[in-house]
């Protein structure tokens, strides 16, 4: 029973509502649906009282459309309606861990509870992946621990087994590919050239905290590109998506010449562009950070063989070669951990955040008082423990605030043998993937 907030027009018992997720467009017409409210309900304290119809500036639950809302939604009865935009939050589920019944029988029932976990917290994360692990994405450790707490006690009412907390990465890339990346159609009439560079930080910073749209007016993104990131005019406007789930920083960019039917195929290569960037060639992990360029393209005359089954997976090898081809790096999340301690005990600190890579950011000292804040930054995998650890050290007199600040790059090469090399091998063994990464030769074509 999904509680809204109305900001115009007049919700009634029976009537009949469009629920527009968060991909809808009036252009796309994608992620929509059409419900009837079956009840409008106050909610009064422990009481629940039904109503006929709820004017606007009123916060009311709804019974009918549960199904319908994975986490957030618009609600209209207009075709025309532009979706309201969603909040942003400044954090990321970049700790995980899988979960699973403890009697096999009741599977189906905690597949419906880790549903309702995930609408009852906007932050949290459930990934059901296709090998059938369930795997709930959380801000950190402590996040963690209440959503598992809450799962058992509140949405399961049961035993949950749960395995040990894994971190989230994201793969990039720190150089641009030399010559363009060929990879052909299943049925070899279609070929793509594709190139990979780095988008920048500051960029991708920008399309996570949603301050560069990719719905909507094309004139402000076009705008932000070219004034704030040095983009040329021709290369903003042939921007044609962001990936994955078409709100990540990474961007697709055609820049083809003279290449004809090039705008018929934009449906298929910008699928294969959120396949691949969602699942990356390294880890399986998602992509970050990475601008994509299709340079050329040889598209057979006829639609019937360039289809999306013919160049969805083309997009993708050509995607995965070009970025293998741009010197690939693995980023990690980084904490930023607030931490307040008397002056005499700030000593101590360093000696904790030394062996799991922190780093002291600032340190003032708070006037009139003896206590000194600390601002440090902290790897999330790190991070597991640091808190007892610390007022283990402090006698209790730390207090640490631990939030999610940005993506840091992990120094090494992931194709080299070395500690990043061995962190990818680790992610794929616990995916269940082959420990060799499939080489470069396997997504390039020969002309």
């Amino acid at each position: 029973m999904p509680s809204v907030v109305f900001f115009s027009g007049t919700i009634s018992t029976g009537q009949s509502v469009r629920i527009q997720g968060l991909r809808y467009t009036p252009e796309t017409n994608l992620d929509v649906s059409e419900k009837k409210i079956q009840r409008v309900v106050l909610m009064m304290g422990s009481k629940v009282e039904s109503i006929e119809s709820v004017p606007a500036g009123n916060l009311c639950a709804l019974v009918g459309l549960d199904k319908s809302i994975l986490k957030t939604a618009t609600i209209s009865d207009c075709k025309t309606a532009w979706n309201i935009v969603p909040m942003q939050y400044q954090v990321a589920p970049v700790v995980q861990v899988s979960v699973r019944p403890k009697v096999l029988s009741d599977l189906p029932k905690m597949i419906e509870a880790l549903k309702r976990l995930s609408k009852s917290d906007p932050l949290l994360e459930v990934i059901f992946s296709e090998s059938g692990e369930h795997v709930i994405g959380a801000s950190g450790e402590l996040h963690l621990s209440v959503a598992l707490h809450d799962l058992e006690t509140e949405y399961f009412n049961g035993p949950v087994i749960s395995g040990d907390p894994v971190v989230s990465y994201r793969e990039t890339v720190s150089g641009e590919t030399a010559v363009p990346c060929l990879s052909k159609s299943p049925n070899k009439h279609n070929r793509l050239y594709m190139t990979a560079q780095p988008l920048g930080e500051e960029l991708a910073d920008s399309i996570d905290a949603g301050d560069i749209p990719m719905a909507g007016d094309p004139k402000p993104r076009i705008k932000a590109l070219v004034t704030k990131h040095g983009w040329s005019k021709s290369e903003a406007i042939k921007l044609w998506c962001f990936g994955p789930e078409e709100t990540g920083a990474n961007v697709m960019v055609e820049q083809t010449v003279g290449v004809q039917m090039v705008l018929e195929i934009k449906p298929h290569v910008a699928s294969g562009f959120q396949w691949a960037t969602k699942t990356g060639p390294l880890g399986e992990e998602p992509m970050r950070g990475i601008r994509f360029n299709l340079t050329d393209a040889h598209l057979h005359a006829d639609s019937i063989h360039r289809g999306a089954g013919q160049l969805m997976g083309c997009t993708r090898r050509a995607m995965f070669a070009s970025v293998l081809s741009s010197e690939p790096r693995l980023q990690e999340p980084i904490f930023r951990a607030d931490i307040q301690v008397p002056s005499e005990c700030s000593n101590a600190i360093f000696s904790v955040l030394a062996p799991r890579r922190g780093t002291v950011v600032s340190e003032e000292r708070k006037e009139g008082t003896p206590l000194v804040d600390l601002i440090c930054h902290l790897p999330v995998c790190e991070s597991f423990g640091f808190v007892t650890q610390l007022r283990a050290a402090t006698s209790g007199r730390a207090f640490a605030n631990l939030v999610f600040s940005h993506w840091g790059l992990l120094p090494g090469n992931p194709l080299v043998p070395g500690k990043v090399a061995d962190t990818v091998t680790g992610i794929r063994t616990r995916k269940g993937l082959k420990v060799e990464r499939p080489p470069l030769e396997e997504y390039l074509d020969k002309l």
